[in-house]
This record gives structure tokens, sequence and C-alpha cells, in this order.
């Protein structure tokens, strides 16, 4: 394997970004195959970043709801996942905000919100997460999985390049034991069914943590609407979330 800088700093920006991510000349991907994937490390000028995310591979307007269907913890689910027209600084980083709603059955079982930023080159960057796990009547359980850049050691992580190439691969948060998440693009030619619509040329990644030795997902991205799907491929228990319609 080669290693090149697949993050460029914009022109005039005075942000020392140092992003490593790996390049497999062969692209395989094969799952299980897991390639190094280092952490990111940024000192950003907030100058050189947006909450404005147009991404065309994860575009997020802010007024649009994307409904997906699936498999979570052996129950059938429904998650909503909405762009909001909120913005939040963390690390002095305009971040747009996307509240994520996950039900089982009639009960809202996790309730997310996600901080999300692009830089001026197009990548966009994963600035971290508010959780919270509620039981059938709304009840807190847990915020386990929380975690904000900048914090307790935390730091942000490319969540999917500007130009992404088969092979791939990089961090997309990194908070130690809690956020460890990877990804690795695996082809740019995929055909994939889901109820909303069949879609080619989408892009489909592998990604895993080290949290959860031996699980791999799937997952696939088309333009001008992001994830379509996501499925596990190895490790259980199995898992899919599928779009069924998207509003705004």
């Amino acid at each position: 394997m080669t290693r090149r800088a697949l993050v460029r700093t914009a022109a005039g920006c005075t942000a020392a970004v140092a992003v490593a991510l790996t390049a497999c000349s062969s692209g395989s991907g094969s799952p299980g195959h897991q390639p190094s994937a280092p952490t990111t490390r940024i000192s950003p000028d907030p100058r050189s970043f947006s909450a404005t995310v147009d991404n065309p591979w994860f575009p997020l307007p802010p007024g649009r709801t994307l409904v997906y269907s699936g498999i979570k913890d052996g129950e059938k689910s429904t998650e909503y996942l909405t762009v909001t027209r909120e913005t939040e600084k963390i690390t002095g980083i305009p971040c747009r905000v996307v509240e994520d709603r996950l039900y089982t059955g009639h009960s809202l079982q996790e309730a997310t919100r996600d901080y999300y930023a692009q830089d001026a080159t197009g990548n966009v960057w994963y600035f971290g997460e508010d959780t919270a796990e509620l039981d059938a009547h709304g009840n807190m359980l847990s915020t386990e999985g929380t975690w904000h850049a900048g914090r307790d050691g935390a730091r942000p992580g490319i969540f999917l390049p500007a130009h992404p190439v088969p092979g791939a691969a990089g961090q997309q948060e990194y908070y130690p034991g809690q956020a460890e998440d990877r990804f690795q693009v695996l082809d740019l030619t995929s055909r994939v069914s889901v109820p909303y619509k069949t879609f080619t040329g989408a892009l489909r990644t592998k990604e895993w943590t080290p949290l959860e030795p031996g699980v791999v997902d799937n997952k696939y991205y088309v333009k001008g609407i992001g994830t379509v799907k996501e499925v596990t491929v190895k490790g259980g228990p199995f898992e899919e979330n599928v779009l069924t319609a998207v509003r705004g």
C-alpha cells in the first residue's frame, strides 16, 4: 500500500490540516482486511470551514429529511434524519446540526444531534454528537457515545472526502473508547436498490470500528442525496437501513 495526502489545505488558509488517508493500489477492500486509518489532527482556522455542507456525495441542505426503514437489534426500525437550520460552534468551527431520530415500533429509541462542517476544498468533517438512548416511555437511559471535538482528547475526522477514490481510507471520528469509526472507499460504480429508488454509480464504502472487532458494514452514497443504504456484511448482529423517502 502507498500513503498519500487526499485532503489539501485551501490556498491562503492558515490552518494546519494534517490528514493521513490510506490509498490501496488494488482498491479491493475485502471485508477481512481493515487498513490502518490514522487519526486526524487539526488546528483549524475557522475561516476555512463552513456549516454549509454541499459535498455532492453527502449534501446537507437545511430543511431536508431523509426517511429510512431497517432492522436494529433484531427489531424493525424507522429513522428520520433531519438537516436543521441550526449551527453550533465546536472548537470555533461552525457546524451544521443534523437531528437523527430512531424509532422501533412506535417508540423513540435514540435521539442524536450530529455536527458536520465542510472545509474550503469540499471535505466533510465530523465534529461530534450528542446522543440519548431512551426507554419505551421516553425516559433517558444513557448518553454513552456523546463526544465533541476538543473535549477530553476527542478529535474531528473526515466523514467523507471531497473527491473519494477507491482504496482511500480514513478515520471519521476519534474519542478513545467511545467513538472510533473508520472507512475505506471500495468503488464509485455500485448499483443499489432501495424502496425509494434504484441507483447506479453509487459510492460504496466499508466501515468499521476497533470497538466492535470483526463487524463490518457497507454504506452506499448517491450524489445529490447522501446515504441510501447501510448494511452489515460481516459479524453481527445483522443490521440494515434503507432509504424510503426524501422530504424537502
